[in-house]
């Protein structure tokens, strides 16, 4: 019997593959913007063609969330993202200032490697594939193991739509037999230029770390808000479409609710009207050590369950038709699992005695978890809705719409995206809903406007002027505005 080493097998094949893209990328690079936009439109055509079976096939192979939500993020992920993208230029010059004698060219970052989860996976590949495309670039994905199998058949299906169009096929593959040395060589290797990665924080600060440059995102953990002003059936009714939606593992999704005193009996009751079940504290403690593991990190078990499976797996009783589990939390942090994200239907319960008490809760859980990732409220109060947009330290802020679609542009008018960027307080390096634009250089050709002789010429004027009157005295010069005049005069030769 011939015996395999595994790890070397999938580290060879990271450099095969990557030698293989590096060539296929050089190649897309001479193709005109007509052409680049026809491959990406037929990966994105092709995804609504096969989202059901891709669908069932991650649902099946992950046990996470719903075969028929799984669809609707397949054509999000590819259909969506594609008509949001369409028209953008990325190739050759993309904008031109004729007055400043300035253009700006799009440049490919080169090779990019794309790290998928399990939670999103065919949608995920959808939506990296065709927005690396879209700026020039070829990618090379590692899958999450539990999710393998139905990430490389939808590289299978975008492979063959790219050959449909005239591309080479190589500008798209997926490691066969991911392994963690098969990342780290792919995400340390000198030809892959950027690393996209989607997935948990050990994952990010691993694509952080390996030299290579990253746009990697953060834990969402958002609370929701539902204020006095809102309308609470309707507000109760998003909150409940976003976190049964594929079973809450869109980030994005509420993972906790918050009201005021007053409003506790009435967000409570509409709440056990919509199919929400508040546990008691024998419930709360029994499921809450099921929540988190020993390490504080959320448990596999509980993602993508419904709350049936989730009660059943923890061992409690809920009533038939429990759509969302809701447990009050009294705190934030270790020991106060409710306080954490949780990719399922399970939702913290917080109170407080006015918005702006509840405001700083809110702030107080996401710099906890979630930092710079998305939060939600439910007002028509616009002097409440500015109070918190103005202090919840996170990128997007969510009003009156489900959070989970909100926060990836189904709902609002964000960019499409399933990469959600936290910003430097995240620790991610963008805090905008990822798009082709992030995976460009540019490079700017400017004409000159200016002799450097007409340059010393203004600049000793101006400096001269104020001493030639007595009159004037240094501590009366604001040099911020002798500054701007300079610069006024000197945008005038």
């Amino acid at each position: 019997m011939q015996l395999y080493d595994k790890d070397l097998l999938s580290v060879q094949e990271v450099r095969d593959l990557v030698s293989k893209a590096v060539a296929a990328q050089q190649e897309l690079a001479q193709k005109s913007q007509e052409e680049v936009d026809a491959i990406v439109r037929s990966i994105a055509y092709a995804g609504v063609r096969n989202a059901q079976r891709l669908a069932k096939m991650a649902h099946e192979e992950t046990g996470f969330g719903k075969a028929a939500d799984k669809v609707i993020k397949n054509v999000f992920g590819s259909l969506s993202v594609y008509e949001a993208i369409k028209d953008m230029k990325t190739v050759g010059v993309i904008d031109e200032d004729k007055e400043k004698k300035t253009k700006t060219i799009a440049v490919p970052v080169g090779v990019v490697a794309g790290l998928i989860p399990s939670t999103n996976p065919t949608s995920t590949t959808f939506f990296k594939s065709e927005i690396a495309l879209k700026a020039g670039n070829a990618i090379i994905f590692s899958p999450h193991p539990n999710a393998k199998e139905s990430i490389v058949e939808t590289v299978k299906v975008i492979r063959t739509a790219i050959a449909e169009a005239g591309g080479n096929e190589d500008l798209v593959a997926v490691i066969t037999n991911p392994t963690i040395q098969a990342t780290d060589v792919l995400m340390k290797h000198p030809m892959v230029n950027m690393i996209l990665a989607t997935g948990g924080s050990a994952m990010v600060r691993a694509a952080y770390s390996s030299g290579t440059p990253a746009i990697g995102v953060g834990p969402g953990n958002g609370p929701a808000y539902i204020d006095e002003s809102a309308d609470v059936a309707l507000a109760v009714k998003r909150i409940f479409d976003s976190k049964t939606f594929d079973n809450g593992t869109i980030c994005s999704s509420e993972q906790s609710v918050m009201c005021t005193y007053d409003m506790e009996p009435i967000v409570r009751a509409e709440m056990e009207k919509q199919g929400a079940c508040f546990l008691n504290d024998a419930q709360i403690a029994r499921l809450g050590k099921f929540i988190l593991r020993a390490n504080g990190t959320m448990n596999p078990q509980i993602v993508g369950r419904s709350a049936k499976d989730i009660a059943a797996l923890a061992g409690i009783e809920i009533p038939d038709g429990t759509r969302v589990l809701v447990a009050r939390e009294n705190g934030i942090g270790f020991g106060h699992p409710y306080s954490n994200e949780k990719l399922c239907p399970i939702l913290g319960f917080f109170t407080g005695k006015d918005y702006k008490e509840l405001c700083d809760l809110a702030c107080k859980i996401l710099l906890y978890e979630g930092k710079g990732h998305t939060f939600s409220m439910h007002a028509k109060n616009q002097e409440v809705i500015d109070y918190f947009a103005k202090r919840v330290p996170v990128s997007r802020v969510m009003v009156n719409t489900p959070s989970a679609l909100g926060g990836i542009g189904g709902s609002t008018g964000m960019q499409p995206s399933l990469t959600l960027g936290c910003g430097a307080i995240g620790g991610s390096a963008t805090s905008e809903n990822v798009g082709p634009q992030h995976l460009i250089n540019v490079k700017v050709v400017a004409e000159g406007l200016h002799e450097l002789d007409d340059i010393r010429k203004t600049v000793d004027q101006e400096v001269a002027a104020p001493c030639c009157c007595s009159t004037v005295k240094a501590s009366d010069i604001n040099i911020d505005d002798l500054v701007m005049e300079i610069v006024k005069r000197l945008q005038e030769i």
